[in-house]
């Protein structure tokens, strides 16, 4: 009996890489190893059974309905595309403090990586850094999401996958209804109108220009449950082969989302997924089996419809052959050699079947259709082929890292695994316009037999106007193998499996890169440091300065920095000064490092994890700086428990405030009376053990004359009423409480409360200018000895009045707020910084 457990079992098949299709993100496409065997070989001929497709739409990373996808790819063989809209920007994280475009590249990676190993075609309608289909935090309104993300450039990006990619079957992930996410009901509408607007000639019609034909969906499906639905998807299939349910595959992919704390572990045994159709222009069943009923499915389904039309013979015979081929590939399974000799004869059959069909006297639209299944179909023949003769291509760049102007060396191995011989193989590197490839020896073999590997060498030179690199973007070095076996040509195209990235010659970053000068202190000096990474191959040197704004005062002027090395990080320190009387408002200090004609004046982050790999955000070298009167006690000491998703102790520090960091072990034993506030980050008790073990050390830390803070908290968190002094119980569902309009009137109910009052006057002009929401999560309930502060909500909702609460206990007091201070304070709002101050001065 096997007792391994399956996620044992599917780490082989979550390797598997490359998929029908291109990715829109730089790591690696496909690198084909056959050390992982059978389970590789099934996927790549299961496709080859059947000509039917399938298209599942979301608008963030980790929308996708992932046991149905795995049913659909790794269970049908179906060719199988998600379409995700946004980056998940405006998320939370849960692994690091990445925020804003740092974690939508975060989560993008996340996707790429849940794609492969579902083995389903990844395309996102956000294209660029700050795209106009962008996650600006949760919304409540379909109507506000199209308005923000431009309807049309969304809907011109939706019906450009749907004709790219000719779907059979569509679904959106999500049901357009009140009580969901803003986002999530927006592409229900926009997916739902393309049902039909994607096969008019007229929507789009630049399209046609392009080669895109207008293309009809055949059958749209809605989300359902099973007290309503027409189709029951039966993803708790367990396949031998993966050693998995579907619904457990799809569970393995979603676990890749790590930074939306994804995945869940399912038991073995039935399970359907529900969905009800919503529109067909095709006669349907009155009781469906599958979501494919009514399509053609197979070969053979395709020869009668052929059939019909009462011609083309020789089309009609070319596609039941490929039924013929295409079953004897499966009955070889898991015969290498065998299989490999199959998938050559198909290959060659269906380069038979293209020119037939193009020389038919077929509709156009009718040609159109069967030329694109085909054309899939050397896809996945080609990936049949590299798989079943164990052709283990690698790209392999001595160095991940360029810069203008560099040439490195790129050696591609070609090894071939399997028992026939590959003749005639050939191998090419591409490269974008203007770089330059130099082979150092053949770039073709004759022939390479078994255990044998072809090795190739470049010299690739970077020009000096080459694009920098961008994450979202198809990866700039490949290698494009072509080969013969059985007297068949095939081919593959390998990416290197790291990212390869041309950066500026020397990353400047800033520190801090986000400040606040006190109209108070204006006299008070800004220390800056810039520290730069040498990116260029070797020693370098280059001069740093800072370029600041009118009036201000810069020391020194510049600064000389060597560097011995690649990789070698220096700094620079500098003084910043305003002038006397500076007025209220924003400035840039921006930063530059000089190389003869070169100048580097963008920071490099590098951002990375281990299920991810190692990817860049390039940025200019900015340092923003907000400038308002703050007022802040003097001798407050404040320890901060951070839970690792928010940064706000670090801007606590910058303007003046005495923060330290507290550990487990300060948490659990240390002297807590040395503060006089303490601060719990964001859902700290679900990601602190020692905060449960110490809750009632902290409430007796309160007892004696301490501030606690508190910041939100989702119930999942370990979250209970009676962590506070008085029970706080946090509303349900979530999606219902919160307040999302950042703008949105706030009424402070408590006005002469110290909160708005000490060391800083609070006005309604503190509550302008926040950024994304007002709050998330807020309670629902709470004790009678708090004190309400305000009243918000969304316009033509019930307003909250739970969302900061305060109370005294014993001799000192406890605050919770579920108010966004996570994003209001790194994005410098001047208000969110006033009020906070004053919440952690209670009693000073």
């Amino acid at each position: 009996m096997r007792k391994r457990k399956w996620p044992l079992r599917t780490a082989q098949a979550a390797a598997v890489l490359g998929m029908v299709g291109s990715f829109l993100l730089p790591l690696p496409a496909r690198e084909v190893q056959a050390e992982r065997g059978v389970v590789d070989l099934w996927k790549s001929i299961k496709p080859l059974t059947t000509v039917a497709s399938l298209m599942n739409t979301g608008a963030h990373p980790d929308d996708e309905h992932s046991a149905l996808l795995a049913y659909s790819s790794l269970g049908l063989g179906v060719a199988t595309s998600s379409v995700i809209a946004n980056r998940g920007e405006g998320g939370q994280n849960e692994i690091g403090s990445e925020l804003g475009n740092a974690l939508g590249v975060i989560r993008s990676r996340e996707l790429q990586e849940a794609s492969k190993i579902t083995n389903v075609t990844l395309e996102m309608l956000s294209q660029d850094i700050d795209d106009p289909i962008f996650d600006f935090g949760f919304s409540k309104s379909p109507e506000e999401t199209l308005q923000k993300w431009n309807e049309n450039v969304a809907y011109e990006r939706l019906i450009r996958n749907i004709r790219k990619h000719r779907p059979d079957v569509l679904i959106p992930a999500f049901l357009n209804e009140p009580s969901t996410h803003g986002h999530h009901r927006a592409i229900n509408i926009l997916t739902v109108k393309a049902f039909e607007d994607a096969a008019k000639p007229d929507v789009f019609p630049e399209h046609l220009k392009e080669g895109l034909k207008p293309w009809q969906v055949k059958k749209l499906y809605v989300p359902a449950n099973k007290d309503a639905f027409t189709t029951a998807v039966p993803i708790g299939t367990y396949d031998e082969i993966y050693g998995a349910s579907y619904v457990q595959l799809g569970e393995e992919s979603r676990s890749m989302h790590k930074s939306q704390g994804m995945g869940r572990d399912y038991h073995e045994g039935p399970q359907d997924g529900f969905y009800k159709l919503e529109k067909a222009v095709i006669p349907v069943p009155a009781k469906e089996g599958s979501l494919f009923d009514g399509i053609s499915f197979t070969f053979e389904d395709l020869a009668k419809e052929v059939e019909t039309k009462g011609k083309d013979n020789k089309v009609t015979k070319d596609l039941r052959q490929l039924q013929k081929d295409a079953d004897e590939i499966v009955n070889a399974y898991p015969r290498f050699r065998t299989v490999a000799e199959k998938v050559h004869h198909m290959l060659q059959d269906v380069r038979a079947a293209v020119k037939d069909v193009e020389a038919s006297s077929l509709s156009d639209q009718d040609k159109a259709d069967l030329l694109f299944r085909l054309n899939a179909k050397l896809d996945q023949l080609n990936r049949a082929s590299a798989e079943s003769n164990s052709v283990v291509v690698k790209v392999i760049p001595d160095t991940g890292e360029l810069v203008r102007g560099q040439t490195a060396k790129v050696t591609v191995r070609v090894f071939n695994g399997g028992q026939v011989d590959l003749k005639n193989l050939s191998v090419k590197l591409n490269l974008p316009s203007g770089w330059q490839a130099a082979a150092k020896g053949a770039t073709s073999f004759k022939q390479l037999g078994y255990n044998q590997t072809g090795i190739v060498e470049y010299d690739v030179t970077v020009p000096a106007n080459a694009d920098g690199f961008h994450p979202y973007r198809a990866p700039v070095v490949s290698a494009a193998v072509e080969y013969s076996a059985f007297d068949v040509p095939a081919n593959v195209t390998v990416s290197p499996k790291n990212t390869v990235a041309v950066l500026p010659e020397f990353s400047v970053s800033l520190s801090p890169n986000a400040t606040v000068l006190n109209t108070l202190k204006s006299d008070e000096p800004i220390p800056v440091t810039v520290g730069v990474r040498n990116y260029t191959p070797g020693a370098a040197q280059t001069t740093v300065s800072l370029e600041v704004p009118e009036g201000w005062n810069v020391e020194p002027k510049q600064a000389a920095v060597s560097f011995s090395q690649k990789g070698e990080t220096k700094s620079a320190s500098f003084t910043v000064k305003a002038p006397a009387g500076t007025s209220n408002g924003k400035y840039q200090v921006k930063a530059k490092a000089v190389r003869g004609s070169v100048t580097s004046n963008q920071s490099v982050q590098v951002i990375e994890y281990p299920h991810i790999g190692r990817t860049y955000l390039v940025s200019p070298s900015v340092l923003n700086i907000q400038a308002f009167d703050l007022g802040i006690p003097s001798e407050l000491k404040v320890g901060y428990v951070s839970s690792g998703f928010d940064n706000i102790d670090q801007y606590l520090r910058q303007v003046g405030v005495n923060v330290t960091n507290l550990d487990a072990n300060e948490v659990q034993f240390g002297d807590l009376s040395k503060y006089n506030t303490i601060v719990l980050g964001i859902r700290a008790y679900g990601f602190r053990p020692d905060l449960l073990a110490s809750s009632n050390r902290l409430l007796e830390y309160v007892k004696n004359g301490g501030n606690l803070v508190v910041q939100y908290h989702k119930p999942e968190d370990k979250w209970k009423p009676e962590l506070a002094p008085y029970p706080i119980k946090i509303g349900t569902p979530l999606i219902q409480w919160r307040v999302t309009d950042e703008n949105s009137k706030v009424t402070m109910l408590a006005p002469d409360h110290p909160i708005f009052n000490t060391p800083n006057k609070i006005t309604e002009q503190d509550w302008a200018n926040w950024v994304q929401d007002r709050s998330a999560y807020n309670p629902a309930e709470w004790g009678k000895e708090y004190v309400a502060l305000i009243s918000n909500g969304d316009p033509g909702e019930k307003e909250f009045t739970g969302t900061f609460l305060t109370a005294n206990y014993g001799k000192g007091t406890y605050t919770y707020s579920s108010l966004a201070w996570y994003r209001q304070i790194p994005s410098l709002v001047p208000g969110s910084f006033r009020l906070f101050v004053n919440m952690i001065s209670l009693h000073q």
